[in-house]
């Protein structure tokens, strides 16, 4: 595998190192250079191979420049994250889950294959992977080492519950992400098995754990807090600390991503904060979502309309702009809001709540 990235990103430069979210920003002239360096088979130059061992500590000073670096392309657009479904089928059911009915279909191998080309086409550099559970799919082990191998930088969103089989583990350790984010749902079996509705998940996700921190992956904790996991929050909190692992804790629970009601009443009332008023964001324009079947969408919450990669391939892509447009629009019981210069609710988020006839006073100033 390629020890160093370089990419185009927006008017700059950037030279990565696969597995590491530090990134080093380079000019114009030295990027030339060391695309011409690839190009002839030179010797890293020397400004390069300082650069590897001050950020990263990798010795390159004796490496020819394309065994040591992947040139990546400037897309045609200014995409340069993403993010990807790769499967809707979990392991657990979680009654809090925004999937609803989690059904395990996606696009065969070669859909998957010719979807991240595109995606790497698009200029994407930084990829999350994400499900349902995306270990348990049994396309992943060769999507995300193909993901690598076109030069993006791999994030995974994960319950865990694989993480202690060996073959999960050498993947991730020979191919390290840049970041892998667990989902916690309590800090006991009782609540956690209760949360997701599995029994033993508690067990195989503190077994996975473990082995994935002995194992030095790169991980941070999401501590998901429910009805039935808010008593536990202090001690998930504590679990976190003890491992000294970067933690973040989400307790907004969102309706299915079809509109549906059915994961509002798990919501903890007493954990509910104030979100910052929505300013904007780049879905659409800088970033895009895919689901299994390799929709296009402008993220996971406006997923209609989309683009259909597999028909309509990358140039398909360049319609988002236009659809992010369309879908922050106010309309319904929120066109005309005096308070919408401070609404903390991007509008595609605010339609899914109106269409499950969540509480308003949840969501809503007006209320």
């Amino acid at each position: 595998m390629h020890d160093l990235i370089a990419a185009p990103f927006q008017d700059h430069h950037l030279i990565l190192r696969p597995g590491s979210q530090r990134a080093v920003k380079i000019g114009a002239a030295r990027y030339a250079d060391l695309e011409h360096a690839v190009a002839t088979g030179r010797h890293l130059p020397g400004w390069l191979a300082d650069v590897a061992l001050r950020a990263w500590g990798v010795d390159t000073a004796d490496r020819t420049a394309d065994t040591a670096v992947l040139i990546r392309a400037r897309g045609p657009f200014e995409f340069s994250r993403a993010t990807w479904e790769i499967n809707l089928g979990c392991d657990f059911d979680c009654e809090h889950c925004y999937l609803g009915q989690k059904r395990f279909d996606s696009l065969s191998w070669d859909g998957k294959d010719h979807l991240l080309h595109v995606m790497r086409d698009a200029g994407v550099i930084w990829l999350q992977i994400t499900g349902g559970e995306p270990l348990i799919d049994p396309a992943f082990p060769a999507a995300y080492r193909l993901a690598h191998e076109l030069g993006m930088q791999v994030e995974l969103l994960s319950n865990g519950s694989q993480l202690s089989k060996p073959r999960i583990l050498d993947l991730l350790t020979t191919y390290p992400p840049t970041k892998m984010s667990l989902s916690v749902y309590g800090a006991t079996a009782e609540t956690y098995d209760a949360v997701t509705r599995r029994r033993g998940a508690f067990q195989r996700f503190a077994k996975g754990l473990q082995a994935a921190v002995e194992a030095g992956v790169n991980i941070d904790l999401s501590l998901i807090i429910t009805n039935r996991s808010a008593h536990e929050a202090d001690a998930m909190q504590a679990w976190a600390d003890r491992l000294g692992l970067p933690r973040r804790q989400y307790a907004t629970i969102s309706p299915t991503i079809h509109g549906g009601a059915e994961p509002l009443p798990s919501q903890s009332p007493e954990y509910l904060t104030h979100r910052k008023p929505f300013t904007g964001c780049p879905a659409g324009r800088t970033f895009f979502h895919v689901d299994p079947h390799g929709r296009a969408s402008i993220c996971k919450v406006g997923r209609e309309p989309s683009i259909d990669i597999p028909t309509e391939g990358l140039t398909g892509l360049a319609r988002l702009g236009s659809i992010a447009d369309s879908l922050m629009l106010r309309t319904g019981g929120c066109s005309g809001c005096k308070l919408s210069g401070t609404c903390r609710v991007c509008r595609p988020m605010a339609k899914l709540l109106q269409t499950a006839k969540a509480p308003p006073h949840t969501y809503c100033q007006n209320a």
